[in-house]
């Protein structure tokens, strides 16, 4: 079975990404093969099998899994998805209107019971502190303690994981976050938009600033529709019927109804077709990770894969 037929990257894939990658890890020389290492992380998101059961022919498991640790942490991944859109955006192929959800995922028993980062263990060291690039639920450390900290939450489902993020026109993420599962969507509007972030290839700021966004109901609330205003964003958000209800209570004093495009909205399913692009990883579709910062690394990777192959 040659490269690329079990879904490891491409030869020309490699040679897009390779640049990207360190050459040393600072303590023991140079890295192990890193082809060999990517296609073992790529295995493990596409199958969410345990780390212990990777086959052979990838190297040991250990070195896979602290590769992809390290780099979830210490913003390699953050880095490498960053270049991939700003790629795309030289070449004029992110459509920048975007829209926003958000999905939930069942988090599996075994990704409860992180330690918390201060705890020592016998003869060790506590957990590392989370990189620079964190998308972890602001407010709310990757590396912080207890099921809230790591972005678990409880329902009668048992734990769960929430993603909120943005797509752009042509199904792609182009932002995420990672909460526990009960936080209401509109919570994460604002951070979700502010950590869109695509970088020039040459001169000039990152580009943060879409031309529009949609979003349903569950966004549509005075905060949500004023931080659009306020860095005018064209938006379309359908307005709940308690607010409508309110505002034609009030008379003139309720104000104008908030402009409905409804052609745009029918395009609102690229998000939830970004989402079901993700899901086909199933340690992105299943939460088994009982780090934050891990399991963010875990999404960024199959985001890599979409933008690296769409």
């Amino acid at each position: 079975m040659g490269r690329g037929e079990r879904g490891d990257p491409s030869d020309a894939e490699w040679e897009r990404i390779r640049p990207f990658l360190p050459v040393s890890n600072g303590r023991c020389g140079r890295w192990r093969d890193h082809r060999q290492v990517i296609d073992g992380i790529l295995h493990r998101v596409r199958s969410g099998v345990w780390w212990r059961d990777l086959p052979e022919w990838f190297g040991p498991w250990e070195t896979v899994y602290e590769r992809h640790r390290l780099w979830s942490a210490g913003g390699t991944r953050g880095r490498l998805l960053q270049w991939a859109q700003a790629a795309a955006d030289a070449a004029g192929q992110i459509d920048w209107n975007i829209a926003v959800d958000s999905t939930v995922v069942r988090a599996h028993q075994h990704a409860a019971g992180a330690r918390h980062p201060t705890a020592r263990a016998k003869g060790g060291q506590g957990d590392r502190t989370p990189g620079r690039d964190s998308m972890a639920e602001p407010g709310r450390p990757a590396g912080g303690g207890g099921e809230r900290g790591q972005g678990l939450g409880r329902s009668r489902g048992g734990f769960t994981s929430k993603i909120p993020l943005s797509a752009d026109g042509r199904c792609r993420p182009l932002s995420l976050l990672v909460t526990a599962g009960e936080r209401a969507d509109c919570t994460q509007f604002v951070p979700v938009l502010e950590k869109i972030r695509v970088p020039r290839l040459g001169l000039g700021r990152p580009r943060k600033k879409p031309d529009s966004v949609a979003a349903d109901k569950a966004y549509s609330n005075g905060p949500c529709r004023e931080y659009l205003r306020r860095r005018e964003i064209r938006h379309t958000i359908p307005e709940k019927s308690d607010s409508r209800a309110a505002r034609l209570r009030k008379g003139s004093q309720g104000g104008r109804p908030p402009g409905f495009d409804e052609e745009r909205y029918k395009k609102r399913n690229t998000v939830e077709r970004a989402i079901n692009r993700l899901k086909n990883s199933r340690a992105v579709a299943t939460r088994y990770d009982k780090r934050c910062q891990v399991f963010l690394g875990t999404i960024t990777v199959a985001v890599l894969v979409i933008w690296l192959r769409s």
